[in-house]
């Protein structure tokens, strides 16, 4: 694709994108390294991708458009073949009678575009687009689950089961070079690799290989939920496992003990690093790998979902020298995704920041991370004493388990060091009783903690189904026995989520999704976090002085107009970005 750089410096010092003296600089740096002028702006945040494209589209006079949230029909998808839409980065993403818009990343490229034009007897419109959308698109022609292992199971099962029985015994053989054997097999490689390529397209968190009496149950723990994504023959169970455990350099013939491991997967899309755990059960061993993406960028605290004031708070206090912030919640809410976001925040070269972790969720540049070991006496209390040598400013402690390194982490914070660490409570308040149960001192701990953060997930409505909707009276008769209402409607009013005319809960506008093939047909896709921030200021000092209980110092920071975590799930409900069901579900003790 030919854009003249005069053509692009012309629109963006025209358009006022960017200041002249900015783009000499780029453009000199340009000219030096010999590297394209819009490739080299992005590069320097001074664009970005999308509007780069954008400015590419309105130059060559044609369209641009972005699919990175949207689903392509099978039978519009297919009219390119899948070799010619990778190998030429372009796809057809919508038809109507005897035109068809096909978005590309060079529409200049006639010759591909002639083709499709000859093979279809149709008129093309192309469209541009981005990289993010066409791989997004291209992820779209994978076989189903199913289909792809109709391929493999229904041919090597028989196979896997045949040749056991036909495979001579190899004299002096030991049980795992048997098993390292059935590992290395191709069919059993391909039986792990489409399970493990499915979970990272479909962007579950997690897969659970479960055996059962008579088969192997395989599920996909996707924005939360567990599914059932496919049954398999009790035979291949073995060969499995002894895949994922040569994968995890994994002791092979281990089937009494539980082991963890990790591997990595490594493509040009995507780099993504396995958890594994494996535990022996009573029909033979279950795994269960966590997925990490190690090619994603860092988030921001405003993508994981925390709003205005409770922003400004985490912001404030995120820069200070000293103190503590805690984050509670339950199991699998998003603690560590919140404070590896914070410490990408201040990962900067003036600071040195150490954590003590079990397990190491993602490997961080910059930041000395160390595994908690208990068998060798590497505890989190021993980790943390030892960090403290370490002329750290900034301390992670991946959980607040015991009195002694809740007592550690407490001195730390108090000479000179910002502590980031989660315990299980059910809210932000509930905290602090929690510490002085565990046996922090009242003054210690009212000087010390900054901030308590307690937080959720929910998953967001699908932005490719959704639709809008108004509650009955049915409903809210319903809801009114669950929550107060009339406090929330102020709330939603207070916060100009809602007009401030808004006299009862059929006038406010909803959204959920109807079910599509991109959602697996939940109506729901992705997540986001619910949120509760306290503060600690005098008064909340005073009531920690005094030792009183969670509900005094709730009450006293909603006084403050501190918003609730089932507050918060109302307010993104009412914005359109989840359920208000969904919201109960993760809310509801």
């Amino acid at each position: 694709m030919f854009i003249s750089e005069k053509s692009l410096k012309n629109f963006l010092l025209e358009s006022e994108i960017i200041s002249p003296d900015m783009f000499e600089v780029v453009e000199k740096e340009a000219v030096t390294t010999k590297q394209k002028l819009g490739e080299l702006l992005v590069k320097k945040g001074l664009l970005q991708e999308e509007q780069l494209r954008k400015t590419y589209a309105y130059l060559l006079g044609i369209p641009f458009v972005n699919l990175e949230n949207q689903y392509v029909a099978k039978e519009i998808l297919s009219i390119i073949p899948e070799p010619i839409a990778r190998t030429h980065n372009i796809v057809a993403f919508e038809k109507e009678g005897k035109k068809i818009k096909v978005a590309m990343l060079d529409p200049e490229d006639l010759q591909t575009i002639d083709f499709i034009r000859k093979k279809t007897q149709s008129k093309i419109l192309p469209c541009l687009t981005s990289e993010k959308s066409i791989k997004h698109i291209l992820t779209q022609y994978q076989k189903s689950l199913k289909a792809e292992f109709g391929d493999i199971i229904s041919e090597n099962v028989k196979f896997t089961s045949a040749k056991e029985e036909a495979r001579p015994k190899i004299s002096g053989e030991k049980e795992e070079e048997a098993l390292k054997r059935r590992a290395e097999e191709l069919p059993v490689i391909k039986v792990v690799d489409v399970l493990l390529k499915h979970a990272i397209i479909q962007q579950a968190s997690d897969i659970h290989i479960e055996p059962v009496e008579k088969e192997v149950i395989v599920r996909y723990r996707i924005d939360g939920i567990l599914h059932d994504v496919m049954f398999l023959p009790k035979e291949v169970l073995s060969a499995i496992v002894a895949r994922i455990k040569v994968l995890s350099n994994l002791k092979l013939d281990e089937h009494r003990l539980p082991q963890d491991g990790r591997f990595k997967i490594e493509t040009p899309d995507y780099k993504f690093s396995f958890r594994v755990s494996i535990l022996p059960i009573l029909d033979g061993e279950k795994v269960v790998m966590r997925l990490l993406n190690e090619s994603s960028k860092g988030l921001t605290l405003e993508q994981l979902g925390f709003r205005e004031m409770a922003l400004d708070v985490l912001q404030r206090n995120i820069r200070r020298s000293h103190g503590m912030i805690l984050v509670t919640g339950p199991t699998g809410s998003g603690k560590t995704t919140t404070l590896y976001t914070i410490m990408d925040i201040l990962n900067t070269n003036q600071v040195n920041i150490s954590t003590v972790e079990d397990p190491i969720e993602y490997r961080m540049p910059r930041i000395n991370q160390t595994q908690v070991n208990p068998k060798i006496g590497l505890t989190f209390a021993a980790g943390l004493r030892a960090l403290l040598r370490q002329d750290p400013d900034i301390i992670m402690v991946g959980e607040i388990r015991d009195e002694e390194t809740m007592h550690i982490a407490i001195n730390a914070s108090m000479t000179g060091h910002l502590v980031l660490s989660t315990l299980h409570t059910n809210s932000a308040a509930a905290t602090i009783p929690r510490m002085l149960d565990m046996g922090a001192e009242p003054f210690l701990l009212a000087t010390t903690l900054n901030v308590a953060i307690a937080q959720r997930l929910v998953r967001k409505t699908c932005p490719n189904c959704q639709k809008q909707y108004r509650l009955e009276k049915e409903k809210v008769a319903e809801l009114e026995k669950k929550v107060d209402l009339v406090k929330l409607l102020e709330i939603l009013v207070r916060e100009k989520i809602v007009p401030s005319s808004t006299e009862n809960w059929e006038e406010i506008t909803f959204t959920k999704g109807e079910g599509c093939a991109r959602c697996n047909n939940t109506g729901f896709k992705g997540r986001m976090g619910i949120y509760e921030v306290i503060e600690v200021d005098d008064e909340i000092r005073a009531l920690i002085s005094e030792r009183k209980e969670a509900e005094a110092i709730e009450k006293k920071a909603t006084e403050k107009g501190v918003v609730t975590m089932l507050q918060d799930g109302f307010i993104k409900a009412a914005q359109g970005a989840t359920t208000i069901e969904e919201v109960l579900r993760v809310t509801q003790e």
